[in-house]
């Protein structure tokens, strides 16, 4: 309640909340005054009526909850993986030499194009639209690791060598707490590409969740159900990057802060 209450205080907020609805008002009526149909662009008040319709015809909470589950579950996975893998190579250089060929052929060849493969492989469910999700989400968090463990001050760990610390004490001690800065960057870039692997797999193969919606309104030349489904897929990102912010201000509260105190400038 205190950071609400600080946050509506700052001006920058009160700003913000203005181009909100600026934005808002520009896009209700411009459009209808310079001719362009609503089934081409949807007025909010359209967009409104068409969300409470859903709430009632197309179960749109079910539709919402399917995708973000999918999503966490896509992320915390692929964020998993990334951190494993990312770590496996950053302490072996072998490991590195020989996995990363084929790490980068995975990583150039387009991940969305094997939602496709996954709903061959394992049918219309939930397990292609979070596979698309891992694959997506796993690369940032691999590069942002490996890249935080290949820059690791070098005279850090050779001290702790010189103290007689083992591979696994130096690893806790040093190189993971260096290497949570970059982790925790990945994890954002990661949380937002995990909503768009969900949608791809149900695009691709679905029929329940927001991208199914997606679907079946351009099915249908509905552009107020497109744009609820657009709007709640954002406001899904938007709560997971929320959620790594707010962890990252827990584990990394010993950072020192960039100043924003504007009075001493």
């Amino acid at each position: 309640m205190t950071a609400v209450i600080n946050l509506l205080a700052r001006k920058e907020a009160w700003g913000s909340f203005l181009l909100l609805f600026v934005v808002l008002a520009v896009w209700e009526w411009l459009p209808g005054a310079m001719g362009v149909p609503v089934f081409i662009v949807a007025p909010p008040s359209r967009v409104w009526a068409e969300f409470m319709r859903l709430l009632d015809v197309e179960r749109l909470f079910l539709h919402t909850a399917i995708t973000f589950f999918q999503v966490m579950v896509g992320f915390v996975l692929g964020s998993l993986l990334g951190m494993v893998v990312g770590y496996t190579l950053g302490l072996s250089k072998t490991a590195e030499f020989v996995l990363s060929p084929y790490i980068l052929a995975l990583q150039i060849a387009p991940k969305v194009a094997f939602a496709p493969l996954f709903v061959m492989w394992f049918g219309f469910n939930v397990y292609p639209k979070i596979l698309v999700a891992v694959l997506i989400v796993f690369f940032p968090i691999l590069i942002n690791v490996l890249g935080a463990m290949r820059t690791l001050d070098g005279a850090m760990v050779n001290l702790a060598r010189s103290f007689s610390a083992s591979k696994l004490q130096i690893f806790w001690k040093i190189q993971f707490p260096a290497s949570m800065p970059a982790l925790f960057s990945g994890l954002r870039i990661g949380s937002t590409l995990a909503v768009i692997g969900v949608v791809v797999g149900e695009m691709v193969g679905g029929n329940n969740g927001l991208g199914y919606l997606l679907v079946f309104g351009e099915g249908q030349a509905n552009t107020p159900m497109v744009f609820v489904a657009i709007l709640l897929l954002t406001f899904i990102g938007i709560v997971i990057y929320g959620l790594v912010v707010l962890l990252e201000n827990r584990v990394l509260h010993y950072l020192p802060r960039a100043a924003t105190t504007e009075k001493s400038t």
